[in-house]
């Protein structure tokens, strides 16, 4: 059984999260095409990070959600440990998100994502996200594929 929760990211299991999310990401692209959140950033107000725990509370993958306070929200730093992969946990930390989204007045969830991750990219394509053009930090980056999705109030 996997649950979702809302926790800090100053945790040794979530912090081991985030080495292995930057890892995978470095593998792929240049460093300053590499967009995440530190600690600091992770702990700001508006900023909630969602963590996935199995049936002996191992955290296996995790996500933040950035409120902007303007309806919308980006969507950070998913990311499921290989021991979590394949079972489901990427798909019901992106259920939890929302609901917490929908919960806090957002309307719209944005994010960005990177053309070599395709599963990521199938993930949120299966969830209703559709491209647009990039955003904020990420304009004029050809490593960033951007995405977004409206949040009906009852989805």
């Amino acid at each position: 059984m996997i649950t979702i929760a809302v926790e800090s990211p100053r945790q040794p299991e979530v912090e081991a999260l985030l080495h292995a999310g930057e890892a995978y990401a470095r593998s792929l692209y240049p460093a300053d095409s590499c967009y995440m959140l530190n600690l600091d950033e992770l702990e700001a107000p508006g900023v909630h990070v969602l963590v996935a725990r199995d049936g002996d509370q191992s955290a296996l993958g995790m996500a933040a959600l950035v409120n902007r306070g303007d309806e919308s929200a980006e969507l950070k730093r998913l990311y499921v440990d290989e021991a979590g992969r394949g079972r489901g946990i990427a798909t019901t930390i992106m259920d939890a998100l929302e609901q917490l989204a929908r919960e806090q007045g957002i309307r719209v969830v944005q994010l960005e994502t990177g053309p070599k991750q395709l599963a990521a990219i199938a993930l949120y394509e299966g969830r209703g996200y559709s491209h647009i053009e990039n955003f904020g930090p990420y304009v004029g980056d050809d490593f960033s594929v951007c995405m977004e999705k409206a949040l009906a109030p009852n989805d």
